[in-house]
């Protein structure tokens, strides 16, 4: 099977835009029963396999380790849940989204009002080479990479090691990292993290009382680690493929950074549920303001939408291999083509 991406024209048309804004608009209503139910039915479960992974401990550790590895698959979608939340989207009340995503936050460790400001400067500058840097996967480019010191390129290899990206990384951000807030928030931002912190900490006292110190913190660990996994695969796949659209701001448009610089990941029926549909990332990205439970049916509304070629979960493995921006031919590509510039530039000079 050949590995597809998305692909749209570089420049969107100006009349685009007008298309999409009226076509978005019909679903960024948000359904009081929809998003009831989908907290319904995925708390409800992600709070009883809880129950079973402590029920688990007394007969059988791998039944408890397989319970863990689906309520990571829960996780994620709670962390959408919590996403949604963040954009004012998964309830029409402002209140009820901010309360939901305290909850949702609590469970995901991940403080609320300074994820959502972090957040938004994604949505705002995705797509941008002038203003990486806030809430995105570090990207540099050829010629950076090798104008960089031998420092800076290891550490650039490091944090784009397989094993550091999904492995080491969910743990240091979701256990570490998101306790401490940015020296450039604001002050309800810092105060949403120490706040968090605290109902975190409230909430692993409880649960250590409850089943032990030990058994919590594997089991939690364990949890964090599938849905963080999981989590910054489907996030790297969304905007981390050949054909992703990268302008410097003189050139940069907002509909093709939507359409082109975030991916279509068409996944198996049961994995776009335990990932709230957010492989529509184009849609998402076009409005922020639609549910995820809209996504959908948004994205077959209108032809428009499905010029975005799908990303496979087959074809999506191709990305692993994708490490620099090439200015030159407009895609990424890896480290075998970096070493073929470096020839370039030898025989060059």
């Amino acid at each position: 099977m050949t590995p597809t991406a998305p692909t749209t024209p570089t420049r969107a048309p100006k009349q685009d835009t007008a298309a999409w804004k009226a076509i978005v608009l019909k679903f960024q209503e948000p359904s009081k029963w929809r998003a009831t139910w989908q907290l319904v039915n995925t708390l409800a479960p992600f709070a009883a396999i809880w129950y079973l992974m402590y029920l688990s401990l007394s007969w059988s550790y791998l039944a408890t380790f397989g319970l863990a590895v689906l309520n990571g698959l829960f996780l994620i979608r709670i962390f959408i849940i919590f996403h949604d939340c963040g954009h004012g989207s998964f309830f029409k009340s402002p209140l009820a989204n901010d309360i939901v995503g305290f909850v949702t936050g609590m469970l995901t460790f991940t403080p609320y009002f300074h994820w959502r400001w972090e957040h938004s400067i994604h949505h705002a500058s995705a797509g941008s080479l002038d203003r990486r840097g806030t809430g995105d996967v570090w990207t540099m480019t050829v010629e950076e990479y090798l104008a960089a010191s031998r420092w800076k390129r290891f550490a650039y290899r490091l944090a784009r090691n397989p094993v550091v990206l999904f492995v080491i990384a969910p743990i240091w951000l979701f256990v570490i990292e998101q306790r401490f807030s940015s020296s450039k928030a604001n002050p309800r931002e810092k105060w949403s993290v120490r706040w968090m912190n605290l109902a975190i900490l409230a909430m692993a006292v409880l649960m250590s009382w409850w089943m032990g110190v030990g058994a919590y913190v594997v089991l939690q660990l364990t949890v964090t680690l599938v849905g963080g996994s999981l989590g910054i695969w489907m996030f790297y796949v969304q905007h981390q493929f050949e054909d992703v659209y990268w302008e410097r701001d003189p050139n940069w448009d907002f509909t093709a950074a939507a359409l082109k610089g975030s991916s279509f990941y068409k996944l198996p029926r049961i994995l776009q549920w335990f990932s709230g549909n957010i492989g529509f990332h184009h849609i998402h990205h076009l409005s922020s303001r639609i549910p995820n439970y809209n996504l959908e049916r948004c994205h077959y509304a209108d032809p428009l939408f499905q010029q975005v070629k799908p990303l496979t979960l087959l074809s999506s493995l191709r990305s692993l291999g994708y490490r620099l921006w090439d200015e030159q031919k407009g895609k990424l590509v890896g480290w075998r083509q970096l070493k073929a510039y470096r020839q370039q530039q030898q025989q060059e000079s």
